[in-house]
């Protein structure tokens, strides 16, 4: 069956429809892992996006039970210039047509992706539709002309209060959209992690005694959710915080900075990283269309600790005077290198002086 994709500036193609049938529309992205579709696939941070993967063959593993970030699939369609029909890995459970299918997931493949991410390089990212019908083009260009909603991270955010128990420091992972790598790593260090939706209040976290609040990735504008801005502007100080993508936004707009649409974001694996404090240089994966403004952080007690080598803009921001830091990037990869995987442990150092502090000073004051 044959599929088009329409953009908004009228380019138009023709490929071979695979996934769901249908109509979906969506922000054109690309990303630019060589593996990690399945990820990808069940990022929360794509949710309301076209994915358009850059490496040209997708789906040659399969998809697996293991590989899932959520438990499924966020992004509203797929590109890719091929797909793999009969995958071949000893992991494999089920083909990506097949997979796509079941979560109503409408792919296109066939189309030149390098032309593509070309054009969103250039020109930025822009509404697109994927159509299996056929349709005039003037009608499915009428149907682009709907804004896209902007609740994102309701839509993937946890609606209720869940726990993965454990016996070390406690932590409330305020729920934007978090990958299952970051609870895993917190698991990992034996935290009890207590995970709340996303509009949970600064008063109900309180109740919970935790050692800190750990604010994840997700998808959309950060300035989309004030609520969360005003509970972590609320929090700061108060507890040791670490953000992650999305929670790195929010914690800067807590503290007063400003965050701005980027030209075509930063999506995949490979992305290069520099530790201003010992020059040293990590590779990242990371996926995200929104950046901080350095030039606002004047006042706000934040101070930039990583930049971007591709580009140069914020990638990690520590302050001065509360326990508090973030990165823009995924420390806990899922896909990608674990280079910054240290960052948990930092946090929960971070946690552990922040209690002696807090206990010597209640002995000094008692």
């Amino acid at each position: 069956m044959k599929a088009r994709l329409l953009l908004e500036d009228g380019t138009w193609m023709e490929g071979v429809s695979f996934g769901a049938t249908g109509e979906t529309v969506g922000e054109v992205v690309f990303t630019t892992g060589m593996s990690g579709y399945q990820e990808v696939l069940t990022d929360p941070s794509y949710c309301g996006q076209i994915v358009t993967m850059t490496f040209p063959l997708i789906g040659n593993y399969g998809i697996n039970r293991d590989d899932m970030e959520t438990l499924r699939p966020f992004v509203r369609g797929f590109i890719v210039r091929e797909y793999a029909e009969h995958p071949s890995n000893w992991r494999c459970e089920t083909a990506i047509d097949d997979w796509l299918k079941e979560w109503g997931i409408i792919g296109i493949a066939g189309v030149d992706t390098r032309m593509l991410t070309r054009k969103i390089r250039v020109h930025g990212t822009m509404k697109g539709l994927i159509s299996t019908g056929n349709e005039p083009i003037e009608v499915l260009q009428e149907r682009l002309n709907v804004p896209l909603r902007r609740d994102q991270v309701a839509q993937v955010s946890t609606k209720s209060i869940y726990t993965a128990p454990g016996y070390g420091k406690r932590v409330v992972l305020m729920d934007f959209g978090a990958k299952y790598g970051i609870q895993r790593e917190l698991v990992r260090r034996n935290c009890d992690v207590i995970v709340v939706p996303w509009n949970t209040t600064a008063e109900e976290i309180d109740r919970f005694h935790p050692d800190g609040i750990l604010l994840s990735n997700g998808p959309g504008d950060p300035k989309d959710v004030p609520e969360a801005v005003e509970t972590v502007r609320r929090l700061l100080g108060r507890y040791p915080i670490f953000g992650i993508c999305l929670g790195h936004q929010l914690l800067a707009l807590a503290c007063g900075a400003d965050t701005v649409k980027m030209k075509f974001g930063h999506r995949g694996c490979n992305h290069p990283v520099k530790e201003l404090a010992t020059g040293k240089t990590v590779i990242t994966s990371q996926n995200h269309g929104y950046t901080v403004r350095a030039e606002s952080l004047a006042g706000t007690g934040l101070e930039v600790t990583h930049i971007a080598l591709n580009d140069g803009t914020v990638e990690g921001l520590r302050h001065t005077v509360y326990p508090a830091f973030s990165v823009q990037y995924h420390p806990e990869a899922a896909p990608g290198p674990v280079d910054p995987n240290y960052l948990f442990d930092q946090f929960l150092d971070l946690m552990e002086t922040h209690r002696q502090r807090a206990s010597k000073e209640g002995i000094q004051h008692a």
